[in-house]
């Protein structure tokens, strides 16, 4: 998605003005991972699951026990550990990102460093990088690791987005209105001999105010979200737009009713958690300009927990692995 900047112009442009530009303009920048994911955190959709009448699987309900606390303890826990999914301190993973989105079909080797993340694009539109594509990349993280200060420049709008997800997340035990899913509906695909998740409802809680921009979007959203007993981690989150958001009066944003998406969370080794698998559709209007439909698809594989290395260093194991024949 390009969304053209927003520009006050003329002598009576306030500070106001100018902050609430710029924080629509980081808002709409924001990748359609983060935007969600990050909004997300813990939760999800309720009203998608009850028109489809989604079907509870042969595991027992959660014990009596664990559903005797108040749901919003359960949606709090998970908040709290959603944050530890965004900062992940002391773990760092080399995985695979495969996303689908309106920029086509790519596929990115990547390694988290304490100094943050780098990628190599590997696949595009289902193919191997030709010879010339190979080279721009390898060009390109080449100038990172020659550059600390352009590194630092290039991660800087992922702390932005990791600083503004934490945030909602924060926001959401709140926003919301939690309550326990009639029936405890389990997952058709959990492991055999695994305990039965804990399955909330939320909805917007309607004496919540939203006390930034970004967090108008949580006043239009409901939906179902499994936790995990034990760690106290979302694993499943569907989640639906049921009514339209105004960002800024609407003069900002306007995202329509209808939009859906749906999250996997993984284990990847001990107590680290990885969004696996994302499915995003979503329209909006951006500054009164333009109508966008975006849909999004997101899958985390090959991942391996790693030791802890320098963004230097990391650059140089993406470029000494061979790229994929097919």
């Amino acid at each position: 998605m390009t969304v053209q900047p927003f520009q006050v112009t003329g002598t009576g442009q306030t500070a106001a003005a100018r902050a609430a530009c710029n924080k629509t303009q980081r808002l709409m920048r924001l990748p359609p991972l983060s935007r969600w994911i990050l909004l997300f955190g813990c939760t999800i959709v309720f009203s998608a699951f009850k028109q489809a009448g989604f079907a509870a699987t042969s595991q027992e309900s959660p014990a009596a026990s664990l559903l005797a606390v108040p749901a919003r303890t359960w949606a709090v826990d998970c908040a709290n550990d959603e944050v530890l999914v965004i900062q992940h301190p002391n773990s760092h993973l080399h995985y695979r990102l495969h996303v689908v989105d309106g920029k086509g079909d790519q596929v990115r080797d990547q390694i988290e460093t304490p100094e943050g993340t780098v990628s190599r694009l590997i696949r595009r539109d289902g193919r191997p990088l030709t010879p010339q594509e190979d080279a721009e990349e390898r060009n390109r993280l080449n100038a990172l690791a020659a550059s600390p200060a352009t590194f630092a420049r290039h991660i800087r709008h992922d702390e932005e987005n990791r600083k503004s997800g934490i945030e909602l997340i924060g926001m959401m035990p709140n926003a919301m209105l939690w309550t326990y899913a009639p029936g405890q509906p389990q997952l058709p695909d959990q492991p055999a001999g695994a305990p039965a998740l804990i399955v909330l409802d939320f909805a917007p809680n309607p004496k919540w105010s939203p006390p930034t921009l970004e967090s108008e979007l949580l006043t239009g959203i409901q939906g179902r979200v499994w936790i995990d007993p034990r760690t106290r981690n979302m694993v499943h989150l569907e989640a639906s737009v049921v009514r339209a958001v105004n960002i800024g009066w609407g003069m900002l944003a306007h995202i329509y009713p209808g939009g859906t998406v749906t999250l996997q969370q993984t284990n990847a080794g001990g107590q680290r958690w990885i969004m696996s698998h994302i499915v995003e559709q979503l329209t909006l209007q951006a500054l009164i300009v333009k109508t966008v439909k975006q849909r999004l698809v997101f899958d985390v594989t090959h991942v391996q927990t790693i030791s802890p290395m320098g963004y230097q260093q990391a650059i140089r194991l993406l470029l000494d692995t061979p790229l994929p024949v097919r």
